[in-house]
């Protein structure tokens, strides 16, 4: 009995938590979790506002002392108080939903959040109102998140690009017409051995088959409205593990309605994110009409539009452009998201109409953007 009403006491307790003040006289508060209470007091507060009608300034109840809290002292209690994950959750609802920007322009505070994809789109998003003297930790962030980011899926993308036999890599077609000679010996010249006059080499090297005096031309052009930043971010990734595979040959402009060639970036994702400007108008038909002129082997192309295809201009601009580089030879690949969201929302008869010309338009992970290059340039 007595463990019965212990565990209806603390169900009590944690409804009495999750619906704050509005059931203080039906279910009062547990001096116990007065800390707890004045942590969630202190974020989801924020949700009753004078324009609905309710007051947002409750008297401060049973020592909960919410009120009282700075955004500092605010993140502290959250880490000690709760799961690793569930402080993940009101982190990014503090940003996300309640605008808590404090989380960014503090350093002391920016240096507890805790580093992830969350995190790092916010950075992106807010970044104009960063002060100067916090923008090196906040870089420091993004560099972290990226470079988790890009070795996890560089793993990835060589997998997809498994069996295609590149120059200078390790190969598991170990046949002799593979056989990389001068490699061989460069690696292994510290065996050399006295006693029988040549050296004993401990591992063989083996060329693979795509060279790269003739390479994949891949053009990749990024739309940087303010609802594409997660596919930009992969983007930015993908392109630049791309940029290191021998047998591609890898351009990357953002566009809104401007565009910018960041081809020269591709080495550093973090610096082509730092110059993302997100939001704005949208002119599809300009960049891929700038795609157009990078085109030099129509055979040899693939064009990578990432675009959610709200295009603020006339459509058919737009589609004579995706016909003109269908029609030219080249393969034309549409995502309306390069992430995992699994829910992009997109222009769907615009695609319908791109896909009716012949190109692929797809949702899709970075894995399967790898997979599918794969498939094509073998």
């Amino acid at each position: 009995m007595e463990n019965h009403r212990m565990d209806k006491h603390e169900i009590v307790n944690r409804w009495r938590l999750i619906l704050g003040d509005f059931a203080e006289n039906s279910l009062p508060l547990d001096p116990e979790n007065a800390e707890l209470d004045g942590t969630l007091y202190f974020l989801y507060n924020r949700e009753y506002t004078d324009e609905q009608g309710i007051r947002n300034d409750f008297p401060n109840r049973g020592g909960r002392g919410g009120s009282m809290l700075t955004v500092p002292g605010w993140l502290k209690k959250v880490k000690k108080l709760f799961p690793r994950k569930t402080v993940e959750i009101m982190q990014k609802q503090a940003l996300d939903k309640y605008n808590l920007t404090q989380l960014l322009t503090d350093e002391s505070v920016l240096s507890q959040l805790e580093p992830n994809i969350g995190l790092l789109k916010n950075i992106l998003t807010f970044r104009n109102m960063i002060p100067e003297h916090v923008r090196k930790l906040a870089y420091s962030i993004v560099e972290q998140v990226i470079k988790e980011i890009q070795k996890k899926l560089e793993i990835n993308v060589r997998k997809a690009f498994y069996g295609k036999k590149l120059p200078h890599t390790n190969s598991s077609y170990k046949i002799f017409r593979n056989f990389d000679f001068k490699q061989t010996i460069e690696k292994n010249l510290k065996n050399y051995s006295r006693e029988h006059g040549t050296i004993i080499p401990d591992r063989l090297y083996f060329n693979q088959n795509i060279r790269r005096y003739n390479p994949w031309h891949i053009i990749i052009l990024v739309d940087e409205s303010g609802s594409m930043l997660d596919s930009v971010i992969y983007t930015a990734v993908m392109a630049s593990i791309f940029a290191k595979m021998p047998f591609l040959s890898v351009k990357l402009a953002i566009f809104d309605t401007s565009v910018v060639d960041l081809s020269e970036h591709l080495d550093d994702p973090v610096g082509i994110l730092m110059k993302v400007q997100l939001g704005g108008g949208t002119d599809i038909h300009k960049a891929l009409e700038y795609g157009k002129k990078l085109i030099s082997a129509p055979q040899k192309t693939i064009v990578v539009l990432v675009s959610d295809l709200y295009d603020g201009n006339n459509y058919s601009y737009m589609f004579r452009s995706c016909r003109d580089i269908i029609e030219a030879g080249s393969k034309l690949f549409v995502l309306p998201a390069l992430d995992y969201s699994g829910a992009p929302c997109y222009d769907v008869r615009a695609a319908r109409t791109i896909a009716g010309m012949g190109a692929d338009v797809a949702a899709i992970t970075p894995e399967e953007l790898a997979e599918w290059i794969g498939k094509i340039i073998s």
